[in-house]
């Protein structure tokens, strides 16, 4: 126990000692010791890298000034790391320069009959284009929102009932869903929900558990509320000092959902997100639910288009309206902050869609590998197989995410990329890190998380206002990862007090 206290002390020290030197630096001015010139600074950062409790960890780093290219620090910069969400900014970045900032999702509703006495005789079709946004989180009001607005627009057409079905058009994208590379276990898990050409809700349904009576069954409700996902309740109201744990668990033949676990008597409410399975099912499911809670009659069925047997032909359909998303810098600023794996999914196979006309993971990449030639890195000399970074085969060096960075910067799509950062000590991935030092709201990076991986790439200014642009990888380490995030931050806080003239 005194051995491990001892350990993890000696990680602390770079750390604690830039807080302390912080605490002092409002009172000193420019000319004074405070700052750290070029020398002082490679030292104090040779001790933050030579901690002990990561004597067995691999590091990559490579800290660059974007005015004179020259490079302020390096280890490994050539070798591969496994990035984890730091393979987002290859995502968007590609994005941004390919489709542009204004860049919207359409999403189409048409209909392939005639429309006679508030009756639609024949078939709705939604056409998607793999629009991430239909949901909870731009549209503000309930889950369902978007779609009760839609529901309205077609009362307005004068249409209460429709003589048909509700059928779901997902064929701009592939059926695979997954990135490469992904495990088993992720299908279960919120932040892994498939990709999809229609999309609803992150694709995932909100499960939100209630206590009952001890040694009796939870109960439970369901947003958004469609007749899609089986779920199967195991879940135990227990003793108040008793663990709480909730586990879920999909059968891939049958789609049932089972819940197990335990729930306190005195716990108000859990809350888990199941992913769903296919996508453009549940769509169309939670469509028709929503227009028939607002009075529109549907005589047939939800379905995806795939499982049709009739053939439908939009030269002969009628366009009922139209959805545009928001923008794609908004799309970009929600991917990289709050690190969205589903959305930066999304984004890639939109790429595939738009520039190779079919939204698969590997037209998607190879839009992307267009970009890196462009940067002046060679797609031969990574390993990119999603646009989240959940797959464990991605593998990049610093170098490159660095040319990347400083690629940016001196584009025309770098406000909308740099703005879609954390901020340190305010928001994102970072809201919580470097807080009351001078790399408090500085610095703007992209973090990045995997069991044995962390990664804070991005932008910051030293204390005479020189930008940097940095990349820090840590891969193999064995402490838990809140120890790895205190050698970034010492780093970043380190570089924040650099202070040279030219």
């Amino acid at each position: 126990m005194r051995k491990i206290k001892f350990q993890i002390l000696l990680l602390l020290v770079p750390f604690l000692f830039i807080l302390a030197q912080e605490k002092d630096t409002t009172k000193l001015t420019e000319k004074k010791v405070e700052y750290l010139d070029i020398n002082k600074l490679r030292k104090q950062l040779d001790f933050t890298f030579s901690d002990p409790n990561f004597s067995d960890a691999f590091f990559g780093v490579l800290v660059q000034s974007l005015e004179t290219g020259e490079i302020i620090y390096d280890i490994n910069i050539h070798k591969l790391f496994i990035p984890a969400s730091n393979i987002k900014l290859f995502t968007t970045a590609s994005a941004l320069l390919l489709l542009g900032s204004d860049y919207s999702y359409q999403t189409d509703i048409f209909y392939d009959g005639y429309i006679m006495n508030n009756t639609l005789i024949g078939d709705v079709i939604v056409r998607g284009s793999g629009d991430p946004t239909l949901s909870d989180r731009f549209y503000r009001g309930s889950i369902t929102k978007i779609f009760e607005d839609w529901a309205d627009s077609l009362i307005k057409y004068g249409i209460n009932n429709i003589d048909g079905n509700i059928i779901g058009d997902d064929n701009c994208f592939d059926d695979v869903g997954y990135g490469k590379g992904w495990v088993f276990e992720y299908e279960n898990s919120w932040y892994s929900a498939p990709s999809g050409a229609l999309c609803f809700n992150d694709n995932t349904i909100r499960v939100v558990i209630k206590p009952t009576v001890i040694n009796t069954p939870a109960i439970f409700t369901i947003e958004p509320i469609a007749d899609y996902l089986p779920i199967i309740n195991k879940v135990i109201t227990v003793d108040s000092k008793a663990e709480e744990k909730i586990q879920i668990y999909r059968d891939r033949i049958s789609n049932i959902v089972t819940i197990y676990g335990t729930v306190r008597e005195n716990t108000d409410s859990l809350v888990e997100h199941i992913p769903i399975m296919n996508p453009t099912n549940f769509f169309v499911s939670v469509l028709k639910n929503v227009f028939e809670k607002k009075g529109i009659y549907i005589s047939g069925y939800a379905n995806d288009i795939d499982f049709e047997d009739k053939i439908y032909s939009y030269d002969e359909m009628v366009l009922l309206f139209s959805h545009l998303s928001n923008p794609l810098k908004e799309i970009i600023s929600e991917t990289n902050k709050n690190s969205n794996n589903f959305y930066s999914e999304q984004i890639l196979r939109t790429l595939g869609w738009e520039i190779h006309n079919f939204g698969s993971l590997e037209n998607g990449i190879k839009a992307c590998e267009y970009v890196f030639e462009i940067m002046a890195i060679n797609p031969e000399n990574l390993y990119f197989t999603d646009g989240s970074g959940l797959s464990r085969l991605n593998l990049v060096t610093p170098r490159q995410i660095v040319t990347l960075l400083s690629f940016m910067y001196k584009s025309d799509e770098f406000k909308s990329f740099y703005e879609s950062l954390p901020i340190a000590g305010f928001d994102g991935g970072l809201a919580y890190r470097m807080k009351g030092t001078r790399a408090e709201k500085n610095v703007r990076a992209k973090p990045g998380y995997l069991t044995g991986v962390v990664a804070l790439s991005g932008y910051l200014n030293t204390a005479n206002g020189e930008p940097l642009v940095f990349s820090i990888i840590i891969n193999n380490y064995l402490l838990p990862a809140v120890f790895a995030n205190y050698i970034q931050d010492a780093v970043c806080m380190s570089l924040a007090n650099l202070y040279r003239t030219h």
